[in-house]
């Protein structure tokens, strides 16, 4: 059984395409460079199921076009639209030390404080140049808006899945 912490999110599958079973997932981690995975994780019904890739093809560069093995037909692969997609960690190199794609990638990544501490999941990232937003699921369950600047970042880890930030003053009091 693949568990949770075993793997880590992607992307999600955006939508079917043609009749011979490929879907395009819209991906906020490119894992495809530094790791040799043969499948993906599909999590359906909260049940991580492995899907053994048969190719892939980038489209542009948020959107790669999937086929997958005993996925043969659109109504197939349909079935997967809107599904998350996860990489497992064990086939991760060794030696990733990989810097972030994009800010995307810290979808899924667990935000501190290094004042307050954990504040939550980032479940989705707003990658305006000017004001990129961070949306964290925050651990006592509300949603935060964290706005992001280079200045305010104080160490990330991608094997952990992990950024410290130094949060302005004021910004977390909105909150409480």
């Amino acid at each position: 059984m693949i568990k949770d912490e075993d793997v880590f999110y992607i992307g999600y599958i955006q939508k079917f395409r043609g009749l011979q079973g490929e879907v395009e997932m819209i991906f906020t981690d490119d894992p495809f460079d530094r790791g040799s995975s043969p499948y993906l994780v599909f999590n359906i019904d909260g049940i991580n199921i492995p899907f053994f890739i048969e190719y892939y093809k980038f489209k542009n560069q948020d959107t790669v076009i999937l086929k997958f093995e005993n996925i043969n037909s659109d109504s197939e692969a349909k079935a997967f639209v809107g599904t998350k997609v996860f990489y497992p960690n064990e086939h991760l190199d060794e030696d990733d030390e990989a810097e972030l794609s994009s800010l995307k990638a810290l979808t899924g990544y667990t935000i501190y404080d290094t004042t307050a501490g954990e504040l939550g999941i980032i479940t989705e990232v707003y990658d305006a140049k000017e004001n990129p937003l961070f949306y964290v699921d925050g651990i006592n369950g509300e949603e935060l808006v964290i706005p992001y600047h280079d200045d305010f970042l104080a160490d990330y880890n991608i094997k952990e899945r992990t950024i410290t930030l130094t949060i302005p003053q004021g910004i977390l009091e909105l909150y409480q």
